[in-house]
C-alpha cells in the first residue's frame, strides 16, 4: 500500500520553488503531506531544509546524499568505445542497470510508498534509480523553457536517436526529459517554443502557479527561500533608492578568469543608462563559485541561495533593468526591461559549439 501521497525530487532552489508553488496550487486541506527530498549532488541548499520544514507545506523535508556516477569507479570501463553501435548499446543496458543498482544505498526514502513521485531533471542518478526500480514518475523541466535552448536527451543522445528513444521507452537504456518507460509525462512550461516533440510532453505554465496567489502564499514563499529578508530589501533599497536599478543575475560560465571579464563587460555596458550611470546589484546563481563582492566592490551584491524569481514577491521591488546571459527571465516581474543575451553574445567568449547545443543535434 502506498502510504505517502507526494514527493518532489529537487536538485536546485528553482525547483524547490516550483514545489512549493505547486503545493499552493492545490487545496488547503491537501498542504503539508508531501515529501520535500534535496539532492545536495549539485548544489549546496544552506538551511533551506529547515526553513522549508517550518512552513507547514511539507510533511517531510529530508536530504538526499546523490552520487554522481563519478563516484563508482567501476561503471568507468562501461563508457568504452567498442568501436560498434550494437556492442555498445549491449554495454549501455549494462551500464545503465549497473547504475541504478548502485544507487540502492543512498535513496533515502521508500519510492513505492508515494503515490506521486515527482522528479526535477531526471538525467540526475535519481532517473536510472527509478528507471531501473521500474518505478513511475512524473518529470518536470529543469528550468523554465530550458529544453528550447539546450534539449539535453536528444544532444547527450545524438546520432541514432530513434533507436536510443525506442531502446529507452522498453527500459533497456534510460533517456531523460520523458524518453523513459517508467516516465509518465513531462512537465514543460510551452510546448509551443520546443523545436522537438516528445508524446510525453505535458504544458503546465508556470505563470498560472504564480497568479493567483495571495499575500499570505507569498509570505510563505519569502520565509522559505529568502533568510533575511529584511537585509536583502536594505541592500535593494540602499544607496540605489534614487538612481535607476541594474539587476544582473550570474551564472556558472566558463572557467573563473573568463566569467569575471564576462560579467565585467555585463556590468560596464548596461550599468549605463543614456549618460547616466545606474546602480548595479548582482544577484549570483546559487552555484556560481565566483567571489563577487570582492571583485566588484562598487557594486550591491546580493546573497546568491535564492531563486531569483522569489523577488517578484518583495513588496516594492523595482529595476529599471535586469540582464541574463542564459537565465530566461520571462518569470521577471519586477523589471521595466529584460535583456537576455544569449548565444550570440557566449560567441566571444567560448567556442560556439560549447553553448549551441541545439545546433548540433
Amino acid at each position: 500500500m502506498r502510504s505517502h501521497q507526494r514527493i518532489y525530487v529537487c536538485h536546485t532552489f528553482y525547483h524547490a520553488y516550483i514545489a512549493c508553488l505547486k503545493e499552493l496550487d492545490r487545496p488547503a486541506e491537501e498542504r503539508g503531506e508531501a515529501t520535500l527530498l534535496l539532492s545536495s549532488m549539485s548544489n549546496d541548499f544552506g538551511t533551506l531544509q529547515e526553513r522549508a520544514a517550518e512552513s507547514g507545506l511539507f510533511e517531510l523535508v529530508l536530504p538526499f546524499d546523490e552520487k554522481e556516477e563519478s563516484f563508482f569507479k567501476e561503471l568507468a570501463p562501461l563508457h568504452r568505445d567498442r568501436g560498434n553501435l550494437i556492442l555498445n548499446m549491449l554495454q549501455r543496458i549494462r551500464f545503465t542497470r549497473k547504475f541504478g543498482k548502485l544507487l540502492e544505498p543512498y535513496i533515502p526514502v521508500d519510492f513505492k510508498a508515494y503515490q506521486e513521485i515527482y522528479v526535477f531533471c531526471d538525467s540526475d542518478p535519481i532517473g536510472y534509480y527509478l528507471s531501473t526500480h521500474r518505478i513511475p514518475y512524473h518529470a518536470l523541466e529543469d528550468g523554465l523553457d530550458c529544453i528550447r535552448y539546450y534539449d539535453t536527451a536528444r544532444y547527450d543522445n545524438r546520432g541514432h536517436f530513434e533507436l536510443k528513444a525506442w531502446m529507452a521507452a522498453h527500459n533497456l537504456i534510460f533517456i531523460q526529459n520523458g524518453y523513459s518507460k517508467y516516465c509518465i509525462d513531462m512537465e514543460v512550461n510551452d510546448i509551443s517554443v520546443l523545436p522537438y516533440p516528445c508524446k510525453k510532453y505535458i504544458e503546465k505554465n508556470r505563470k498560472e502557479l504564480t497568479e493567483h496567489l495571495t499575500g499570505e502564499q507569498k509570505k510563505i514563499l519569502t520565509s522559505i527561500f529568502i533568510e533575511n529578508r529584511e537585509a536583502l530589501v536594505k541592500d535593494l533599497s540602499a544607496e540605489g533608492r534614487k538612481r535607476k536599478k541594474v539587476l544582473v543575475l550570474t551564472e556558472p560560465l566558463c572557467d573563473l578568469t573568463t566569467r569575471e571579464q564576462i560579467f565585467t563587460d555585463i556590468v560596464n555596458t548596461y550599468k549605463w543608462f543614456g549618460e547616466e550611470e545606474g546602480c548595479v546589484i548582482m544577484k549570483p546563481h546559487p552555484r556560481d563559485v565566483l567571489a563577487y563582492e570582492k571583485l566588484f566592490p562598487e557594486n550591491i551584491v546580493l546573497d546568491g541561495k535564492f531563486p531569483m524569481e522569489i523577488l517578484n514577491f518583495v513588496d516594492g521591488l523595482y529595476f529599471d533593468r535586469v540582464v541574463t546571459v542564459f537565465t530566461v527571465p520571462d518569470a521577471i516581474l519586477f523589471a521595466g526591461e529584460k535583456i537576455f543575451l544569449g548565444e550570440d553574445f557566449m560567441d566571444k567568449y567560448e567556442a560556439p559549439e560549447i553553448h549551441r547545443q541545439n545546433e548540433q543535434i
